[in-house]
């Protein structure tokens, strides 16, 4: 099987085979429109990933070579919005500034699969927390004055939603 090579943003070059890449729809694209000429001649430059993000990238990759892309995508919309495999939770179970530079290299690589499980990880470390602890949990300051704090201790009474709350047409 063909080999290419992938140059992340600061200079190291990896060597992955082209399944692996194509979990990539960005690098997917690219050799479809460009075919190989040769056999293990393709550099592609990703100047927007740097290489501890791209080996983990080709590591998610590798794993998920196999998967069908299409199924997958269909399967993530279908279930629950919370739920990942324990494999990519294990997996993106790494700090904060790591995991949103590989959301950002998802991103870039068009790497859907990804991208979903790396959100919905983020979404996990929201999931019922007040705001408070939203904002110690990804350092946001606290930027409401004292008189927008009061109107935020007012109680709002939601009402819970059950099987018969109506949308209408979505």
């Amino acid at each position: 099987m063909p080999v290419i090579k992938l140059q992340s943003s600061d200079g190291k070059i990896f060597d992955t085979d082209i399944e692996t890449a194509k979990c990539s729809s960005t690098i997917k694209t690219l050799l479809e429109d460009c075919p190989l000429e040769a056999e293990n001649d393709t550099l592609i430059p990703l100047p927007n990933v740097n290489s501890a993000i791209l080996k983990k990238v080709l590591a998610w990759a590798n794993h998920h070579r196999e998967d069908d892309a299409e199924e997958n995508e269909w399967e993530a919309v279908a279930r629950p919005m919370m739920q990942i495999s324990a494999w990519d939770a294990e997996f993106l179970a790494m700090d904060q500034g790591t995991l949103f530079e590989l959301i950002l290299a998802a991103n870039y690589l068009d790497m859907r699969n990804l991208l979903n499980a790396a959100c919905m990880t983020v979404a996990n470390m929201i999931k019922g927390h007040t705001a408070e602890e939203i904002r110690q949990t990804f350092h946001i300051p606290n930027d409401f004055s004292p008189s927008e704090e009061d109107l935020l201790s007012v109680a709002v009474e939601v009402p819970e939603e059950d099987e018969s709350t109506v949308y209408g047409d979505i």
